[in-house]
């Protein structure tokens, strides 16, 4: 839920709202009027939070360098 998941990612509820309605966090999806997050969605909010905190980054900002972490992350993953 969004409170799970904020809690989770030690944010307030506000926060992932915003993002959300920016379309900052795909593959999150609102069932019924419910939030659901993935493991994925969690660790890129996780990582968007930590950009904006300690470099005081722009969402949008965060959002991209969360994109590339993930390609990244895809990257080392795949066989040499």
């Amino acid at each position: 839920t969004l409170e799970q998941a904020a809690q989770a990612c030690a944010v307030e509820p506000e926060w992932l709202l915003g993002h959300l309605s920016e379309g900052l966090l795909p593959n999150a999806e609102s069932v019924a009027g419910d939030w659901r997050f993935s493991a994925t969605t969690l660790l890129r909010a996780r990582r968007m939070r930590d950009l904006e905190r300690n470099f005081d980054a722009v969402p949008e900002l965060a959002a991209l360098m969360a994109d590339l972490l993930e390609t990244l992350d895809e990257l080392r993953r795949q066989p040499r």
